[in-house]
C-alpha cells in the first residue's frame, strides 16, 4: 500500500480547547488538547495537532546523546505551524537574556520563571523551530501541527502549580537547557537532520510523489480527494518510500509535508 490513511489518537487535557472545528468535531464540547498521528510501526517522527485554552507548562527536551544515557531511545526536536491564533497569542522560546543556572533554578521553584522566558507574538501561518534543550512554552488560544522526533521525553520546569501537581525535573532540565536567547522563529519549509517540513497548497488538482523519504501529508485545511480518497482538516495520510505517484484535487486546501527517513511500507 503506497499510502494510507492513519488513525487518530485523540488526549483530552487539562490545558485543551473545547474549540477544535474544523481539525475535530467536537459536538460534547470536550477539552480536547492533542490528536496525535502515528503508524502502526516504529517511525522516528511523530505528528500532533495541539489545541490550548490556557498555557502549557514551561518545558525542555534533551537531544539523542543526553535521552540515550538516561534509557531513552531519542530526544526530541520539534517544529509548530500555527493554524488558528487568538489576538492575545504568544509562544516562548528561550529566554529573554542569558541567565546562570542558579538564577533559572530558583525562578523555576518560585515561578518567576514566566517572566525570564522570550515570549513571542502567534499568528496564524506562523512557524516555529524548537531543537532540542530549548526551553519554550506553548501559550494559550491557539490551534497548531506539531512535527516532532517520536520521543514523549520531557523535563518540565513550571506547571503554574496545577493541581493535581505533576512531577517537575529540575536536574535534568538544567543539564540540558540552553539558557539563552533562541532564534527559533522560521518560515517554512523548515529542515533538520530528523526531519523537512513544507507548506503545500492545492488549488484544482497536482502529482505528487516521494522518492527515498516517507512522508506524511497532514490535511490543515480545505477538503478534496488524496490518491482517490476523501480527504478533510484534521486528517494525516502516510506516503511510502518510492511510491507511484498520487493526485490531490481539491478546489483549496493545504497541507504540510513532513519528510523523513524511512522504509517501504507493506501490506
Amino acid at each position: 500500500m503506497a499510502i494510507r490513511k492513519l488513525t487518530p489518537v485523540i488526549h483530552e487535557k487539562v490545558w485543551g480547547s473545547p474549540q477544535t472545528e474544523p481539525w475535530l468535531d467536537n459536538p460534547t464540547g470536550r477539552s480536547i488538547g492533542e490528536i496525535w498521528f502515528s503508524a502502526p510501526e516504529a517511525m522516528p517522527v511523530l505528528v500532533k495537532f495541539l489545541f490550548t485554552s490556557e498555557r502549557l507548562s514551561v518545558q525542555v527536551h534533551p537531544d539523542d546523546a543526553y535521552a540515550q544515557a538516561h534509557g531513552e531511545n531519542r530526544g526530541k526536536t520539534e517544529m509548530w505551524h500555527i493554524l488558528r491564533a487568538d489576538l492575545d497569542a504568544t509562544i516562548a522560546l528561550g529566554l529573554r537574556e542569558s541567565a546562570s543556572r542558579e538564577l533559572v533554578r530558583q525562578a523555576a521553584l518560585d515561578g518567576s520563571i514566566v517572566n525570564l522566558l522570550n515570549w513571542i507574538p502567534a499568528r496564524a501561518g506562523d512557524t516555529f523551530f524548537v531543537p532540542a534543550g530549548t526551553i519554550h512554552a506553548i501559550g494559550g488560544g491557539l490551534v497548531l501541527c506539531e512535527v516532532q522526533q517520536y520521543s514523549d521525553v520531557t523535563y518540565r520546569l513550571f506547571d503554574y502549580h496545577r493541581m493535581p501537581e505533576r512531577t517537575l525535573h529540575l536536574e535534568d532540565s538544567l543539564a540540558v537547557a540552553q539558557l539563552g536567547l533562541a532564534d527559533g522563529r522560521r518560515q517554512l519549509p523548515v529542515e533538520c537532520e530528523y526531519f523537512r517540513t513544507e507548506r503545500l497548497e492545492v488549488r484544482g488538482a497536482i502529482s505528487c510523489a516521494t522518492t527515498v523519504r516517507q512522508a506524511m501529508y497532514i490535511a490543515i485545511a480545505g477538503e478534496g480527494t488524496i490518491s482517490g480518497q476523501t480527504f478533510h482538516p484534521g486528517e494525516a495520510w502516510l506516503v511510502s518510500v518510492n511510491s507511484p505517484p498520487f493526485a490531490i484535487e481539491s478546489s483549496e486546501a493545504a497541507f504540510v509535508v513532513a519528510s523523513f527517513p524511512g522504509r517501504q511500507m507493506t501490506e
